[in-house]
């Protein structure tokens, strides 16, 4: 039996009574970081009473997975196994989606305890009324890839959420500014630990009043979406065409632009073949 189960994103005191019942419960526990599952097992132990005879804490993460699974046999679950994050929701921007793959393929029986998303928690505290919304996550760390990805979220009707780390955080809300300017952002820091912060406005306010060791800290970061019936007229015709767009879609993008026609633009996106 595998049993996913999430933890505190920051208070200890978020817990479940249920999650305590299965760490007691527990044979195995996998973790992305032994050293920090370690330390949490020790928390719950001091302040919850937590009594647990769990045999081996094993590393599973992103970079081992691979070869974690394939080196398993199905008995590995005659066990009780629970697998844990550092922090959050298995599966939600963390490994644990895998594990669940192998169970379904080989019929081995899992649940999923519910318990704290950092997004779900941003959302709520956000003030935001759209009722509906698009959670991509962490956003690729440079180049092209990260441009592409942020240009078509911010081509999205819905507010989009996304993680950010700290030391990408003042890259972020530059390239708001850049690229959403004028929306709605709304930045929380730290949620449920001591230094939680939350911050509302546009991009360049919230660059002003993010500064220096305001910046440490993992983010959630919202951003509403866009007033008019497209995001291309922030975008210069440039950068339009550099999008990995279908030509007819890249080309209304380019008519609302530049003002010319929507074939002219098709003629533009589409290369003239030799």
């Amino acid at each position: 039996m595998l049993t996913l189960l999430p933890t505190p994103i920051g208070n200890i005191e978020d817990i479940s009574i249920r999650a305590l019942r299965v760490l007691e419960e527990a044979d195995l526990l996998l973790c992305e970081d032994t050293r920090v599952a370690k330390k949490l097992l020790k928390l719950l132990e001091e302040r919850h009473g937590l009594s647990h005879h769990i045999e081996r804490v094993l590393s599973f993460h992103s970079h081992n997975e691979a070869k974690f699974l394939a080196s398993l046999e199905p008995s590995f679950f005659d066990r009780n196994v629970v697998y844990m994050s550092d922090a959050g929701m298995p599966c939600i921007s963390d490994p644990g989606a895998s594990l669940v793959g192998y169970c379904q393929r080989h019929g081995i029986g899992y649940t999923v305890l519910p318990g704290p998303t950092a997004f779900a928690t941003a959302y709520a505290a956000s003030g935001l009324t759209a009722g509906r919304f698009l959670f991509y996550g962490f956003l690729p760390h440079k180049g092209k890839e990260r441009t592409d990805a942020l240009q078509k979220l911010l081509a999205e009707p819905y507010p989009v959420i996304l993680y950010e780390a700290p030391h990408r955080m003042e890259k972020l809300l530059d390239e708001l500014s850049r690229l959403a300017a004028g929306r709605d952002v709304f930045a929380a820091k730290e949620i449920s630990k001591r230094n939680e912060r939350f911050f509302r406005g546009d991009a360049e306010a919230l660059k002003e009043e993010i500064t220096g060791n305001l910046l440490k800290g993992e983010w959630v970061v919202i951003v509403a979406p866009g007033s008019g019936e497209s995001p291309g007229v922030t975008l210069t015709a440039e950068e339009i065409e550099a999008l990995d767009l279908p030509p007819r879609q890249k080309a209304k993008l380019l008519a609302k632009a530049t003002g010319m026609s929507v074939k002219a633009c098709y003629e533009r996106a589409v290369p003239k073949k030799k």
